[in-house]
């Protein structure tokens, strides 16, 4: 069986790594990670999307979907963005993977100004 990779190579933007791998953060809002993952439940394949916060380790929204399409990845992002609060700065950490390289994607994160 061949696991699941999101990386399809340079399908869009491509984001700086912000992070530097310091996977640390002071406040909620500050750092996000975010990762698409392959499981199989009850025979059948499922695609997690979550977003995590680095302050405490919270999962902070996600989705689960049949398939690894870009409404997955987007879905998350947008209940993602319900958490935030006015003056949040917050960087949103991902392996650059082709749902993250998408135009509406990369916009959704300029609109709502995370890095």
């Amino acid at each position: 069986m061949k696991n699941y990779r999101s990386y399809k190579g340079n399908v869009g933007k491509i984001a700086p790594n912000q992070l530097n791998r310091d996977f640390s953060a002071k406040k909620m809002n500050q750092k996000w990670v975010t990762d698409v993952t392959e499981f199989h439940l009850f025979g059948e394949k499922r695609y997690l999307s979550p977003v995590l916060d680095l302050c405490n380790s919270e999962i902070i929204a996600y989705t689960v979907m049949k398939r690894p399409v870009y409404k997955l990845v987007g879905d998350m992002l947008e209940q993602a963005i319900e958490r935030l609060q006015p003056g949040d700065q917050v960087i949103l950490h991902s392996d650059q993977g082709w749902q993250y390289q998408m135009k509406q994607y990369q916009k959704t994160l300029e609109q709502h100004q995370i890095t």
